[in-house]
């Protein structure tokens, strides 16, 4: 492994940001090696840090890598020390409700007469359009959008898994940033990106509004098994295990019957082509199926990968700390939680010149870093003094 990138060092990020989707934004740009400045109201800072349930990993794992700036923006001592750093500042991320930062007088068009080089970036439910001032959820705009209904079963809507468009809206606020980024190398000037849960829905969902374009034919949930590779499904080992198994192009077909002993499958005239052997699942499956059943979960998985099939044991998140793979590629983290014990979680899912962005510190207690911050915008000690015991700063 070489040392791990910093391609963004020397960029200033401010967050007024919870929950996920902005916090994702920041992840990312923090993660390449920007200085990340979360800004969290005082004495207890953001409340995703109190999540419980499936909420209680949310603050761990999008803000390592960042600094916290606990600030009472009600107060003006505050809100001018917030604007004596956001003109200092190279990209905004906010996430709050509609109208929430421009309240205080921190939106892009007041905001970019001070600094025009600021590139703002706000994650929301909706871009501009009817809906841009309800407030959304990753959950809700699953349901608006069809994420939900090609999830679940047919009459039983399902959310998926994890929060998929809070991280993938995040991803895309990012993206806009670093276009910004690069134009403004020829401008001199930022940008307002906006990033959307709903939009991303939208995007997520183009494949199968793209199938009834083509097909003329709707959609029907993932759960009810239309797939469109001959075999792309789920098998039992003779041990009672469960591996996933898929076999999409003709060559990988041929593999499958080859290494299995189906050798009169592969040479049946009427699975010729894709379309016939997808057309003839019904009659090819239970033949693989039987010969899979003839081996324990261990001895298949390793034939699958001598042979180059795809494949996949069924597991768990919680499985993911001790995936081999991850922990000899440096793509789980060794972070410390808040109680000062210690995990590991994902790195982002990228590699610059073989190397994972690399953890630089955990996720901040709160104003952890308002001193530091204060010091590095010019303010004496006996300044932030004053402001710490006005309660302006912790």
């Amino acid at each position: 492994m070489t040392e791990a990138p910093q391609p963004l060092a020397g960029l200033r990020v401010v967050e007024f940001t919870h929950m996920i989707m902005g916090p994702t934004a920041g992840l990312v740009l923090a993660d390449l090696g920007a200085d990340v400045i979360k800004v969290e109201p005082p004495p207890d800072g953001d409340n995703t840090r109190r999540l419980t349930g499936s909420g209680a990993g949310f603050f761990v794992m999008f803000s390592r890598n960042k600094r916290s700036l606990a600030v009472d923006l009600r107060r003006k001592e505050g809100l001018a020390l917030v604007e004596k750093l956001l003109v200092r500042t190279d990209v905004l991320i906010e996430n709050f409700r509609p109208g929430a930062l421009k309240k205080l007088g921190l939106d892009y068009a007041l905001l970019s007469a001070a600094n025009p080089r600021l590139i703002y970036c706000s994650c929301k439910g909706f871009l501009p359009g009817p809906y841009e001032h309800r407030p959304a959820l990753d959950e809700v705009v699953q349901m608006m959008g069809g994420l939900a209904y090609m999830t679940g079963l047919p009459d039983r809507p399902l959310r998926a898994g994890t929060s998929v468009n809070d991280i993938m809206g995040g991803m895309f606020g990012a993206i806009g940033v670093l276009a910004a980024l690069e134009e403004r190398h020829r401008t001199g000037r930022g940008r307002h990106v906006q990033s959307a849960l709903f939009e991303n829905t939208a995007l997520l969902m183009g494949q199968h509004m793209a199938q009834l374009a083509v097909t003329g034919k709707e959609p029907r949930p993932m759960s009810l098994r239309d797939p469109a590779w001959p075999v792309y499904d789920i098998f039992e080992t003779g041990d009672g295990g469960q591996i996933f198994v898929g076999a999409v192009t003709a060559g990988q077909w041929q593999l499958l019957c080859e290494t299995f002993g189906l050798a009169e499958l592969a040479a049946d005239p009427t699975l010729s082509t894709q379309a016939e052997r997808l057309a003839g699942r019904a009659r090819t499956l239970p033949r693989i199926a039987a010969a899979f059943r003839t081996l324990t979960r261990a001895d298949l998985m390793r034939r699958l990968e001598e042979v180059g099939l795809p494949f996949a044991p069924i597991g768990k998140p919680t499985d993911l700390f001790e995936d081999p793979h991850l922990k000899s590629s440096g793509g789980l983290l060794d972070v410390t939680l808040p109680d000062g014990s210690s995990t590991r979680l994902p790195a982002l899912p990228l590699a610059i010149d073989g190397a994972h962005c690399p953890l630089q510190r955990d996720a901040p207690a709160v104003g952890e870093h308002d001193a530091e911050i204060a010091r590095e915008l010019g303010l004496g000690e006996a300044e932030i003094a004053t402001l710490r015991e006005r309660g302006v700063l912790l």
